[in-house]
């Protein structure tokens, strides 16, 4: 009856056109054609296996189509692999590789061989020479898998690369060059707006675009998406008073001076506040026009103060700020808030005020993924997110079943009335387990959260490791001990995606101990916002038909019961009274699941608003840069000047140098623009046709403004033949740029709220914000006028 089922589940997905594929007889076909040359492939010696190797790439690039070779290539990577790395990949793993060539997301779950399976298309796109980029969670993993897949590639005459953060321009181009390169969208990211500011094509370091085969995909392709790479320069001498806006709000008393909304998500100046605010601060008239940028840093650092919270969503560590990531519970280095923020944020702390810079280039993760002519992808949790990922992206999702069948336990969520009772209950849980000696993986939500539980574990005598952003440095030992008998992990959202607990720990011999006992049992401290994480977090127990149990102990005090206001899905007749027992109510906790998915649906339409708003200049982005890129490399016409003839070199200094101040001064008018365009949806007017009418003219002022700069120059300029003089005519670019990320900061997410007008309970929430919006673009304004001047 279930298999009738899940066939007719099926043909329904594909009749209404569903992004989820199901059905993998197509695969399977070509699956079968594989296996035909196994034992063909198997009597060959070493010798016959790479001259095979090199024939085929000679087809390839004699322009074979890949396809055409791709039966031969599979079967030759899967002889290979168990000739080299002694691992002879299951046919799942063939099927995903075959998904996979075929520019599709493949779900596959954890510890179903995702690395090797990653082979397979890796190396049939290698063969045409033009470079497949196999991006990885972090440069650890990019390390680990270019080091244990490399003996692979090498046997079959492939090249292989690996691109680490500090590494030299020299290192990077030979990473490059290889025919397979293993690195982070991160580091791929920043190297092409370096390379998009290089005067000389020599000093560039990527070659064109082919193939991202992207590990962990909906990290990348969602979570991380909108998060923008920059890369500045000129550092920016504009004083700001933080320090003194930190003191002042000290001094400011919570209730009596300030409050915050009941989502949590803002806070506000009482009139008592703005009073005693305007005495710290010694004027008359806060809101005033002269006084607005005051009033706005003022408010950051009520923010800073208030909602940002230490060993929440950042730590301290070597007198900086750094961010923990809250998908992954991990620091994110080189990303920071937006500067008013940061500012704010350091002066709170007493820290030094890090240099704020010129940006010279940006571009979100999404949309440097979209430079390639081909991508897939491989995740354990993408079916959660397909349709955003068929939206942006283009791609299916292919569902590869397990090798084994699961036999994990998921058990129903308790739900507690109240937070106390619900870590009282968790302690009590986690000790009755210890107790006969199986292996316990808490995931919690945030640092701070880990060390409370571990504390009242410690006062109920049962030891625990912690593993967070402030123990990361421990990571491995804690992970490889994590599964052996008695073993009591409490973890934030580092021990989830990508982290592999073996059952035993280190010691097989404890292994089949381990089994008998039932497997990891998975308990997660609450709900995540994003089902993606919490299936993560399930995903560490059960794997490969390993035996395993999962639970979620959920209050209704947890933020996302609280932030989003779920009380309201829940009947008033329903919501049940203080009690220390969990609450037998199924109605509540399929609201709580249905809050879940109307937040993640929230966040995909947030998302999706603020896309339709960074892909005009996304488009003006690749415009520019292709025109850029020709007159690099001595394609496009030569400017020509009324003094003299053209000289090729002269026009190129001098039309590099101006494209990439123009283009700066461009994206700081276009954050201008973005940052107001909401309020016209006050006065009943499009804000997006508003937005990109306004950046299209913008644009084509600053080609004109190129045009009329590098004619002025030319006809003023010294010209030898060695070109212009930079020094001399002020067309040196900035001594030294570097690179960081830009934080997805609340006020953003507010901003995409505004914009997409949505309604429900977030929207609600977005109404308290409309001033402060209006006050923070015009201090991100005047900040960037001001850098402009500098």
């Amino acid at each position: 009856m279930s298999g009738l089922l899940t066939r007719l589940r099926r043909r329904i997905d594909r009749t209404l056109g569903s992004p989820i594929v199901h059905d993998l007889t197509p695969y399977r076909q070509r699956l079968a054609e594989i296996r035909l040359l196994e034992e063909k492939f198997t009597r060959a010696t070493d010798e016959d296996l790479r001259d095979l190797s090199l024939e085929i790439r000679a087809r390839a690039r004699n322009g074979t189509p890949l396809d055409d070779l791709e039966v031969e290539a599979f079967a030759l990577v899967r002889e290979a692999s168990e000739r080299t790395l002694g691992l002879r990949p299951f046919d799942v793993q063939v099927l995903a590789g075959l998904a996979l060539h075929r520019g599709t997301l493949v779900e596959m779950q954890t510890g179903e061989g995702k690395t090797l399976a990653a082979v397979f298309p890796a190396y049939l796109n290698a063969l045409t020479g033009r470079g497949v980029h196999v991006l990885t969670f972090n440069d650890y993993l990019a390390r680990r898998d270019a080091a244990w897949m490399g003996p692979l590639y090498h046997f079959l005459g492939l090249t292989v690369g690996v691109v680490q953060e500090g590494m030299s321009p020299d290192q990077r181009r030979r990473s490059y060059v290889a025919d397979v390169t293993y690195l982070t969208a991160k580091e791929a990211g920043f190297d092409l707006l370096r390379d998009g500011l290089c005067h000389d094509s020599d000093e560039q370091v990527q070659r064109p675009f082919h193939l991202a085969l992207v590990d962990e995909a909906d990290s990348l392709l969602i979570d991380e998406a909108r998060v923008p790479l920059v890369i500045a320069g000129s550092v920016e001498r504009v004083e700001d008073s933080a320090r003194r806006m930190a003191d002042v709000v000290r001094h400011l008393e919570p209730e009596i001076h300030h409050r915050i909304d009941e989502y949590g998500r803002n806070v506000d100046l009482t009139e008592a506040g703005m009073t005693r605010a305007e005495e710290l601060l010694g004027c008359d008239d806060l809101i005033a026009a002269e006084n607005i940028v005051s009033f706005t840093e003022l408010n950051c650092a009520l923010h800073a103060a208030v909602l940002l919270r230490r060993d929440v969503d950042y730590i301290l560590r070597d007198g900086k700020i750094k961010l923990v990531d809250e998908f992954t519970g991990r620091v994110v280095e080189d990303r920071h808030w937006p500067d008013g923020l940061q500012a704010a944020l350091e002066a709170k702390e007493g820290l030094e005020r890090r240099p704020e810079g010129r940006i010279l280039g940006s571009i979100t993760l999404q949309h440097y993924m979209r430079l390639y002519p081909r991508m897939c992808g491989m995740t354990g949790t993408a079916t959660p997110a397909a349709q955003e990922i068929k939206e942006f992206y283009g791609l299916d999702v292919v569902v590869i079943p397990t090798h084994r069948p699961c036999i994990r336990r998921d058990r129903p969520d308790l739900v507690f009335t109240h937070r106390d009772a619900k870590v009282q209950a968790l302690v009590e849980e986690i000790r009755r387990v210890h107790a006969g000696g199986r292996p316990i993986l808490v995931g919690t939500l945030s640092v701070a959260e880990s060390e409370h539980l571990a504390d009242a574990l410690r006062d109920a005598g049962v030891d625990c490791d912690v593993l967070n952003a402030k123990t990361d440095e421990l990571e491995a030992r804690i992970i490889s001990g994590a599964g052996a008998p008695g073993a009591v992990t409490i973890s934030t959202n580092m021990a989830g995606r990508g982290t592999d607990i073996r059952l035993g720990g280190e010691n097989e011999e404890e292994r089949a101990t381990v089994v008998a006992l039932g497997g990891l049992y998975v308990i997660g401290t609450t709900r995540h916002e994003s089902l993606r994480v919490d299936r993560q977090l399930r995903g560490r127990a059960g794997r490969q038909g390993d035996p395993g149990e999962t639970r979620f102990f959920v209050s209704l005090e947890d933020e996302l019961i609280t932030r989003y206001g779920i009380e309201r899905l829940i009947p008033a007749k329903l919501w049940p009274e203080r009690q220390k027992p969990p609450v037998d109510s199924p109605v509540i906790r399929r609201e709580i699941a249905r809050a879940q998915r109307i937040v993640e649906g929230q966040n995909f339409e947030i998302r999706r608003t603020l896309s339709q708003y960074s892909e005009p200049i996304e488009g003006q982005r690749r415009r520019l840069h292709r025109w850029r890129g020709d007159i690099l490399l001595d394609r496009a016409p030569v400017y020509r000047f009324a003094k003299g003839r053209p000289e090729r070199l002269a026009a190129r200094q001098a039309a590099l140098f101006h494209i990439d101040r123009r283009w700066s001064e461009h994206l700081a008018k276009v954050a201008d623009l973005r940052e107001g365009i909401h309020l016209l949806r006050v006065g009943g007017q499009d804000p997006l046709r508003e937005f990109v009418l306004r950046a299209v003219e913008s644009y084509r002022q600053m080609r004109a403004q190129i045009d009329e700069d590098v004619i002025r120059t030319l006809r003023a300029a010294t010209i030898t033949e060695n070109g212009i003089d930079l020094d001399k005519e002020g067309l040196r670019g900035p001594s030294s740029t570097w690179t960081y990320l830009v934080n997805d900061d609340p006020f953003r997410q507010q901003l995409g709220i505004q914009l997409a007008g949505s309604t429900g309970f977030a929207a609600a929430a977005a109404l308290y914000t409309g001033p402060i919006l209006i006050l923070w673009g015009l201090y991100n304004r005047y900040r960037r006028r001001a850098a402009r001047r500098s």
